[in-house]
């Protein structure tokens, strides 16, 4: 399966089906426009994409983008990819008033070839957040990561979770010593397709480089084979890329966020 095949089938699959809408999002299109978001629009999540192109007036449909979400007072992200039209959409989402976040790359491959034994440094354990003391631990890792928007983050990730626990799973690392979680990473199943996407990956600085990443990698690749999802999409950083890329994904585009906020 080449990387052309692979974007082919991510394209019709996720992109084009509308797949990344978390449990109750609305969803709808606007002319090309294709955007999910939450009724709460206090609540995080919401996405807005462009997977066949914005046609002959793009300015037109990304300021009718800014007026529904503004109106609305909510937070949304576009989400753009490398090979969007039209080419110069990332600029005219800046001349809209949307922030760019930071460059990812899209990788895709077979969950076959992420699974692969890695042994958990000592004083460690896997486990899965399943009590309130559970879910808070990973509101605090996330935090310490990324900023105070991991409480909010955690409460979205639990609702989704405890929503449909058979397309979420969140998998923690925790310190044996003292309880906390060190690293946490998200296996969703996107249902009506061959993907998974591996998301998370947060470790705290003082645990990095020790195999925790990867070994959540083949742990949730394995899952994911269970379940009958054989294909992974991840959307890396620089710090993950190089593992995944060892371990056989393939680069299919570049992908970045461009955020409207709600203030």
């Amino acid at each position: 399966m080449t990387p052309d095949d692979l974007l082919t089938r991510f394209h019709a699959q996720i992109r084009l089906a509308d797949k990344d809408a978390a449990p109750g999002f609305v969803v709808e299109h606007d002319g090309p426009v294709h955007r999910t978001y939450p009724l709460d629009a206090g609540a995080p999540g919401a996405m807005v994409e462009c997977p066949q192109g914005l046609g002959e007036d793009p300015g037109h449909w990304i300021a009718r983008q800014v007026e529904f979400f503004t109106s609305r007072g909510q937070e949304v992200e576009w989400k753009t990819y490398g090979y969007d039209e039209p080419a110069d959409l990332q600029a005219r989402l800046v001349a809209a008033g949307f922030v760019a976040q930071a460059p990812e790359v899209v990788l895709l491959g077979r969950c076959t070839d992420l699974v692969h034994d890695v042994a958990l440094p000592d004083g460690v354990r896997l486990v899965e957040p399943t009590t309130e003391d559970g879910w808070a631990r990973v509101g605090r890792l996330v935090e310490a990561v990324w900023g105070r928007e991991g409480v909010a983050i955690s409460r979205a990730l639990r609702a989704e979770q405890e929503a449909r626990p058979d397309l979420m799973s969140t998998s923690v690392v925790e310190d044996l010593e003292t309880g906390e979680a060190v690293s946490y990473a998200i296996l969703r199943m996107t249902e009506g397709t061959e993907f998974c996407g591996l998301w998370g990956g947060s470790t705290l600085p003082a645990w990095r480089r020790r195999g925790l990443y990867r070994a959540l990698v083949s742990h949730r690749a394995s899952m994911a084979l269970e379940r009958g999802y054989t294909l992974a999409r991840v959307d890396t950083s620089p710090d993950s890329r190089p593992i995944l890329l060892r371990l056989g994904l393939h680069p299919v585009a570049d992908t970045r966020p461009y955020v409207l906020s709600d203030s």
